[in-house]
């Protein structure tokens, strides 16, 4: 058994401190069993690492997120969309992976599920008994429903059918799977209550299926059924759901129900309340209730005589809601014209704050940010063809390569790197610099890389000097 972990998200429903590159998994808002800041994926990964699964789990991802899951859960495998496209098309390029590049055969199950369920660990238990559930009922897919605790219209339902088998029989043997009857989309509340009544269940994302029934829909539809071919292709793949594309249309369902806690923590209002406290960053909440605080800024923020607001302060912006209006948030964005540009960032190699952005009279950009680079870790040997760059460090010590010379670099040093020409740094201890870029356009898209290892840096800078 596998298990493919989607990461997906627009980065809208918890703005501001989430962003296309910064989606709600990765946002630092939880904490841990020690009292450590931890975000939803680094929560998952842990819970899975105790389950003894992690040693079978894959993250699915767009290119734009690899470097933030290296920074927060290391080096895990990773199956990096070409584009980004619709969980068919992830699930579907996933599942080739597997098979062509890892080996996986046409009869094992694989499990998908979301990068960021907020779950107990019995959880992971019940997704090891999907796949007897899968092999005992011939289906071609079984689902993990959660047994609700109210009539929601925020979720899907998958409507059920009696159990097929003994609910009371041991770990690891069929479990009382139900057959899928027909599956409801987020209904209104007395449908929902209707629902509920009949023992439907909330679709929670999980499926579980034989990794040749994917490659054998591939065929049907005509799509590439080999991972190269796929990736080449892949903007070709039509961009839908899983559950539209091969869920509804199947011939044969089956679901489990997951009866422990679960919560998607989709909105302000939901992952407000699994906050450990009050406000995070520099702020007070004074004669507030149930009243959250966020703030990533270096100014302080006060809230005085709040009740059940969600206020959050980052580079990307400012909010100030009521956490039960959190969810027409994606909406509100709508309406504002705001600058695309993520201000914030995590990389494989650390992190930075975009601090100003201007565009001169001229039409000359110059953007400034501060970088904070981690100890032992480097940035890419690249140059750019359309800025110049001016590094002021700050705080702690590194070594930088500039062409194919070698400088050391500490508190107060400024370093200049023209056009075109190639440029690396590492710290040795944490280092922090300003960085100011100057140039026609300053788009992420004006860099050609060379290397990434330091080690292979250095030999090529020496034997090049010499």
């Amino acid at each position: 058994m596998k298990l493919v972990l989607l990461s997906g998200g627009s980065g809208k429903r918890l703005w501001p401190m989430s962003n296309d590159s910064r989606s709600k998994q990765f946002l630092k808002v939880l904490t841990d069993g020690e009292g450590s800041m931890q975000s939803m994926v680094q929560r998952v990964w842990r819970q899975l690492e105790r389950a003894g699964l992690a040693g079978d789990a894959y993250i699915c991802a767009s290119k734009a997120q690899v470097e933030m899951i290296e920074s927060q859960v290391g080096d895990v495998p990773l199956i990096v969309e070409p584009a980004r496209r619709d969980t068919f098309a992830a699930i579907a390029l996933a599942t080739l992976y597997l098979t062509d590049v890892c080996g996986v055969p046409d009869d094992e199950a694989i499990i998908v599920l979301p990068v960021d369920p907020y779950v107990e660990d019995g959880y992971f238990a019940a997704l090891v008994d999907l796949e007897f559930d899968l092999r005992a009922s011939g289906a071609d897919l079984a689902l993990l429903g959660v047994e609700p605790t109210e009539p929601s219209g925020k979720f899907g339902y998958i409507k059920v059918a009696r159990h097929a088998a003994d609910g009371n029989v041991a770990h690891g043997e069929p479990r009382g799977y139900m057959r899928v009857e027909a599956f409801v989309e987020k209904p209104e509340r007395a449908a929902a209550e209707r629902l509920m009544a009949g023992g439907a269940l909330w679709n929670c994302g999980v499926f579980c299926f034989r990794a040749g029934y994917i490659k054998e829909i591939l065929r049907r539809k005509e799509y590439p059924y080999s991972y190269g071919e796929l990736c080449a292709h892949y903007d070709e793949v039509v961009s839908r759901s899983f559950d539209y594309e091969v869920v509804e249309q199947a011939e044969s369902v089956v679901a489990a129900a997951y009866g422990g806690a679960w919560k998607d923590l989709g909105t302000w209002e939901t992952l407000s309340g699994e906050m450990s406290g009050q406000v995070a960053g520099l702020g007070v909440a004074v004669e507030c209730v149930g009243t959250h605080v966020i703030n990533e800024l270096g100014i302080p923020l006060v809230a005085i005589g709040l009740q059940d607001v969600m206020v959050v302060a980052t580079p990307d912006g400012i909010l100030a809601a009521d956490k039960s209006q959190s969810g027409q948030l994606k909406r509100a964005l709508g309406l504002l014209r705001y600058p695309e540009r993520p201000m914030y960032e995590e990389r494989r190699w650390g992190h930075y704050r975009v601090l100003d952005y201007t565009k001169l009279a001229d039409g000359t950009e110059v953007l400034t940010k501060t970088v904070v680079l981690s100890a032992g870790r480097n940035i890419s040997y690249h140059k750019h063809l359309m800025r110049t760059e001016v590094w002021t460090a700050i705080e702690g010590t590194g070594e930088l390569f500039l062409g194919t010379q070698r400088v050391e670099i500490a508190p107060g040093d400024v370093v200049r790197v023209l056009p075109d020409q190639w440029h690396a740094i590492r710290a040795q201890t944490q280092l922090t610099f300003i960085e100011v870029q100057r140039g026609s356009s300053l788009v992420e898209e004006d860099v050609v890389r060379r290397f990434v290892n330091w080690q292979d840096i250095k030999a090529h800078c020496t034997a090049l000097a010499t």
